[in-house]
């Protein structure tokens, strides 16, 4: 068996190969999305969460499989965090999904790069971690991003409910999104990725099942094929970043993370006829900026306790 040092300069031999990871992980993210946003106008979105976690399973459960993780790597001490974890992330899937179903899909995108500024204040807040100028610059320019990108939807005289619903699903999204990112951080210490993963999984699959005595839509071929594509894809997505992350360190696969954001604004623009608006051109660059300092931040006291 390897050890610690000999996995870690592998991952530093080899970034060509978590970069192209990641990139191929945004676009398959990207396409679960675009079959999420077909189907939404007419499949509830707990039935969304339950195809699109049930059929991740397939991929998912195939890689523990052939890692030789599944079912031994399931093992673990910590159930109670798992259950915790895996709730947050299953929340965080349904707020995603319903603003999917309210937004065009570019800015249901971009409020989950707010995970991060969120991060970072969960940090201070929670864990008692200190306040730094990195982390107040990355809060300010995230805020300013939501308010660009929300103030005009409030200065009109007849506010569209359906978009300032989609804006609260999706800030909340990030919030979830932030709060399960912290337990992944704490349960990674000694759970292994694919357990978090799958427990992840089960549980979203779980949640949307249950939401079944509140009415399911009886979905059509071509709908029930984007569901399952919605469930195929974001498992292999899943994946193609857990790799990413073996190879690469998280700092150089930063940049491409926020790259991803190309995909919905084409698929916007191509696929669903959604132009893109001032607000949204002007809270992008604010809202990204705020979410990279964050990283940054996170990533050099990173550094600094390794040191």
């Amino acid at each position: 068996m390897k050890d610690e040092s000999s996995v870690n300069q592998e991952q530093l031999d080899r970034p060509a190969i978590g970069i192209i990871l990641r990139i191929l992980s945004g676009a398959l993210f990207a396409a679960m999305a675009i079959f999420v946003k077909a189907v939404s106008a007419d499949v509830p979105v707990g039935q969304i969460v339950f195809f699109r976690s049930a059929f991740a399973l397939i991929p998912l459960v195939v890689f523990l499989w052939m890692r030789g993780e599944f079912p031994g790597g399931l093992a673990t001490r910590r159930p109670l965090d798992h259950l915790l974890r895996s709730a947050l992330g299953a929340a965080a899937m349904f707020a995603s999904f319903a603003s999917i179903a309210r937004l065009p899909l570019a800015e249901a995108t971009l409020l989950g790069y707010l995970s991060p500024i969120f991060t970072a204040i969960a940090g201070v807040v929670i864990l008692s971690e200190r306040a730094t100028a990195w982390r107040a610059a990355g809060v300010i320019l995230g805020t300013l991003g939501v308010v660009a990108l929300v103030w005009p939807e409030l200065g009109q005289s007849t506010a569209h409910e359906t978009r300032l619903i989609g804006f609260g699903f999706g800030l909340l999204m990030g919030l979830l999104t932030a709060f399960a990112l912290i337990m992944v951080r704490s349960l990674s210490r000694t759970e292994s990725p694919g357990a978090i993963a799958f427990y992840f999984v089960v549980a979203s699959m779980i949640g949307g099942i249950a939401t079944l005595p509140f009415g399911w839509a009886a979905p059509s071929l071509s709908q029930f094929l984007y569901l399952v594509g919605a469930g195929i894809f974001g498992g292999f997505a899943h994946i193609c970043m857990t790799l990413a992350f073996r190879y690469t360190e998280a700092s150089r696969l930063a940049p491409f993370e926020y790259l991803a954001i190309l995909w919905p604004i084409l698929a916007d623009l191509i696929l669903f006829g959604e132009p893109l608006t001032h607000p949204f051109l002007l809270a992008l660059p604010l809202v990204l900026a705020g979410a990279v300092v964050a990283a940054l931040e996170a990533s050099r006291r990173a550094s600094s306790l390794k040191d």
